[in-house]
């Protein structure tokens, strides 16, 4: 959950075309991912964890453009969490600093791949220099149609919720909103990922299953995906292999089928 993004393709442009075991018909709106392991992944080569974060920026290359070429309309990645700032200063550091050049080389790549790039997260917590590159990424790229990139950084489901809630009885109070006004949909307006459907597959990296704090209300029908490879190591095939498994499950969302 600490890889900083890097997208676009050293190609001219990308292969589009599915692979053959997949139905372009069934294929998932939006994919959310928890990048676990990347720390695991440099230890189990007695390289220092820094060099896992690097290589964990390699993979977040590859699925982005796997996902443009399976026409995903959204991929959001749990990047950076509040919880991870309580990590060393020094990986902190690293890490931030890592972003902030990937930000800087990256936004040209999006503009040409037509990818549009979007932050979910409490961004009062990222250093002024990072949130300057954000908000520059975010203003080239927002006419773009393409891929939805979406990065959870500075994130955290409960605090979004919390926050969520504090606004929603903020307006009840002003009486900008009624009691009868709620609903889901409602709800859904007051959280960070306002605009974006819920994803319909979540895949976790590293072996670890749970939702570690991402997504939680946006994730209540979600397809989850658990697979024991560190996220250095996904590739655009390891997607492939979850976005079939999804193709092959039945989502009655609580429902029976007639």
């Amino acid at each position: 959950m600490t890889t900083p993004f890097i997208v676009g393709s050293n190609n001219e442009s990308f292969n589009r075309s599915l692979p053959a075991s997949l139905d372009e018909n069934k294929l998932p709106k939006h994919i959310a991912i928890i990048m676990d392991g990347n720390g695991r992944w440099a230890k189990a080569k007695s390289l220092p964890r820094s060099i896992g974060h690097k290589n964990g920026v390699k993979s977040v290359r590859e699925i982005s453009e796997a996902c443009s070429k399976l026409k995903i309309k959204y991929l959001t990645l749990y990047t950076l969490s509040i919880e991870n700032f309580k990590r060393p200063k020094s990986e902190l550091d690293n890490l931030l600093s890592l972003l902030s050049l990937t930000i800087k080389a990256e936004v040209a790549k999006m503009k040409k791949n037509n990818i549009k790039f979007n932050i979910f997260g409490f961004r009062d917590l990222l250093p002024e220099k990072i949130n300057k590159q954000l908000n520059y990424a975010i203003t080239e790229t927002k006419n773009n149609d393409g891929l939805n990139l979406n990065l959870a950084l500075a994130y955290s489901s409960r605090h979004e919720i919390l926050k969520a809630a504090e606004n929603l009885a903020l307006d009840l109070l002003e009486k900008k909103i009624t009691i009868k006004d709620l609903d889901e949909k409602k709800i859904d307006n007051y959280l960070l990922t306002k605009g974006t459907p819920d994803p319909d597959l979540l895949i976790r990296t590293g072996g670890t299953h749970r939702l570690s704090n991402f997504l939680l209300w946006q994730s209540a029908y979600t397809e989850l995906f658990f697979t024991d490879k560190f996220w250095p190591d996904f590739d655009a095939n390891d997607l492939n292999e979850a976005v079939l498994d999804y193709q092959n499950r039945e989502r009655k969302f609580g429902a029976l089928k007639s």
